[in-house]
């Protein structure tokens, strides 16, 4: 008798979480002919938490009415809630491009430009060919990627210094390197090549970040040279790099020395990044 029992209570459940179920999904299908977008999308929550299962087939509706809900919180300019509908929705749909897209086309429009490429990059990367991301992943790129990397990452003469001078470095006994403000990462790749053996490389924009990360990886050196989205002042041993390192690179001496802390954050890094002299 305890097991029957058992049994009908399990029964009796299931049967309950199918009728709540079912009754959730007309709501929001008659909350979406009243064009009640938020009421709607709540319904489809409860859906999508009590029965997982049907993610497949609720999931163009499911992003229908996502994207009504968030224009109308766009537009009441209640961004935390828009914000939180999205965080939501990538919990339950965390690998799809479309919603990741959406999310950074407000973003881009609210002005967070960085952080609108990083849900632009990673559309693109989930859907090659999804067109809308690329687009819009260009588009934000032009803003953020500063016209004078192309110039230096042109500059034949400048490169091969750098280069010389790394491989001089690393003759020399330091193996272990640090490039601060990588970009593009052509630093730590030339630290790489020429033997060292570990090659840390921070990177504060997340555009570049993400840049860096792809170029790495189509030079075969994302297992040889470890991408850190922080700030050079942020870094912590052991936490983010095992110990100090014995050289330190970086681009970043330009006009911005002066307007942009970049020597509070090589003095921080000598200090506390490079092995001591003995």
């Amino acid at each position: 008798m305890p097991n029957s029992n058992a049994k009908f209570h399990r029964g009796g459940r299931e049967a309950g979480r199918r009728e709540l179920v079912s009754r959730s999904l007309q709501s929001a299908q008659h909350c979406l002919e009243e064009q009640d977008f938020g009421t709607a999308y709540a319904h489809y929550l409860l859906v999508l938490n009590l029965a997982p299962e049907l993610k497949t087939s609720v999931k163009e509706t499911f992003q229908f009415t996502l994207f009504k809900w968030a224009e109308e919180l766009d537009s009441l300019a209640r961004i935390q809630d828009l914000f939180n509908c999205y965080e939501q929705a990538l919990e339950l749909y965390p690998n799809d491009e479309v919603i990741c897209n959406s999310m950074g086309e407000h973003l881009f429009r609210m002005g967070f430009r960085d952080e609108a490429a990083g849900y632009f990059h990673k559309a693109v990367k989930l859907n090659p060919d999804f067109a809308d991301a690329k687009e819009n992943f260009y588009r934000v790129a032009n803003w953020l990627v500063e016209r004078w990397h192309f110039i230096m990452l042109n500059d034949a003469k400048r490169n091969l210094t750098y280069l010389k001078a790394i491989e001089n470095a690393v003759s020399s006994g330091c193996t272990s390197v640090l490039d601060i403000g990588t970009g593009t990462g052509i630093l730590s790749m030339f630290a790489k090549k020429a033997g060292a053996s570990c090659v840390y490389a921070c990177e504060l924009s997340k555009t570049m970040y993400e840049l860096a990360r792809d170029v790495v990886a189509a030079n075969n050196m994302e297992r040889e040279i470890k991408l850190l989205h922080l700030k050079s002042l942020d870094i912590e041993i052991p936490k983010h790099i095992p110990k100090r390192v014995s050289l330190v690179v970086t681009e970043t001496v330009d006009a911005g020395l002066f307007g942009e802390g970049i020597v509070e954050s090589l003095i921080h890094a000598w200090e506390h990044l490079l092995l001591q002299p003995k």
